[in-house]
C-alpha cells in the first residue's frame, strides 16, 4: 500500500497542485533502523524524497514512533488515537463478523 497524498493549495511556480505524502509507520520505523546503522541523515532524505529536517524530526521521536504498537491495519500515527479505540476497534470486528454470520445487514448507522 503506497503512501497517502494530500493536495496543499497551488504550488507557487507552476501554477499546479503540489502533492504531500504522509509516511507510514512502517516508513518511519525503517528510517530510525537504518539511521542506527549509520546511514547519515542526508543520504536518507534523498532517499526517501524528503527534506533533512523531516528525517531528523522521525529520528529525534524514535521512543515514541518505537512505543506505538498499532493494529493491523494502522499505518499512520495519531494523536486522536486513545487506548479505548484501540480495544474497541477488535471487538466492533468481531460483532460484525457474527452479524454476517446470522445473514444481518449491516449499515453505518447500526455500527454508529
Amino acid at each position: 500500500m503506497g503512501p497517502k497524498k494530500f493536495s496543499f493549495g497551488m504550488s507557487s511556480s507552476s501554477g499546479e497542485k503540489r502533492e504531500w505524502a504522509m509516511l507510514s509507520l512502517e516508513v518511519k520505523q525503517e528510517i530510525i533502523e537504518k539511521h542506527e546503522h549509520g546511514v547519515r541523515v542526508s543520504d536518507l532524505a534523498k532517499q526517501y524524497g524528503r527534506n533533512m529536517s523531516t528525517i531528523s524530526m522521525i529520528t529525534k521521536q524514535k521512543a515514541a514512533i518505537e512505543a506505538v504498537k498499532p493494529s493491523k491495519w494502522i499505518t499512520i500515527i495519531s494523536n486522536c488515537s486513545s487506548p479505548i479505540l484501540e480495544e474497541m476497534e477488535p471487538l466492533l470486528l468481531i460483532w460484525m463478523k457474527d452479524k454476517e454470520i446470522v445473514g444481518d445487514t449491516i449499515t453505518e448507522t447500526i455500527i454508529c
